[in-house]
């Protein structure tokens, strides 16, 4: 190894600290304040090693919880997008270019390699993208509903809404924990 190479990558990990300051709207399930990015994406690696079994076919766990750990790393630079937001419009040409700045710190070797599990957890065609993204829309769904409604009562989301965004998507890559979710997001609704 080079100085040079190393400098990078201690380059990109002093970056990637900035997640940290990304405020999401999700709450702590205590919710004594709202969960930083960072956060979010450690919590959804542990999701991916404890919840591995219920993906809806094979995937290989270390590119799933590589793919988490690395999946918001552009909100460094685009920042967080909510499920419920109002959305500007050019969001996905924001994390690309921020992909490009953020994964272009390090070594092309690695460049490459997080840049490439980075836009194969965006496209979400394979198992481990399509289990990935599951996990990603089932932690904040089991937020609110632990959180007695959360950001959906915040945002005025109602049922259908919560089938539509995060139905589809969850049960594609996890069909058990849809199955779980839709009988609580029924039982969150009917109260």
């Amino acid at each position: 190894m080079d100085a040079n190479d190393l400098s990078r990558r201690i380059d990109f990990l002093r970056e990637i600290d900035r997640l940290k300051s990304v405020i999401r709207q999700s709450p702590l399930l205590d919710q004594s304040r709202k969960e930083n990015s960072a956060e979010h994406s450690w919590h959804l690696a542990m999701y991916a090693l404890i919840l591995a079994d219920y993906a809806a076919g094979p995937i290989d766990i270390t590119r799933v919880m590589t793919m988490l750990m690395i999946h918001d790393i552009v909100e460094v630079d685009a920042g967080d997008t909510p499920i419920h937001g109002v959305s500007n419009g050019n969001q996905a040409a924001l994390e690309q270019k921020a992909a490009e700045r953020i994964f272009g710190l390090l070594p092309e070797n690695q460049n490459s390699a997080l840049s490439g599990i980075w836009r194969e957890f965006e496209a979400g065609l394979s198992a481990d993208a399509q289990f990935a993204k599951a996990l990603d829309r089932f932690q904040p769904l089991l937020v609110n509903i632990f959180t007695h409604g959360g950001t959906w009562s915040e945002s005025r989301v109602e049922y259908q809404q919560v089938l539509d965004r995060y139905g589809p998507v969850i049960q594609r890559g996890a069909p058990e924990l849809w199955a779980l979710a839709r009988d609580w997001v029924r039982s969150h609704f009917e109260e």
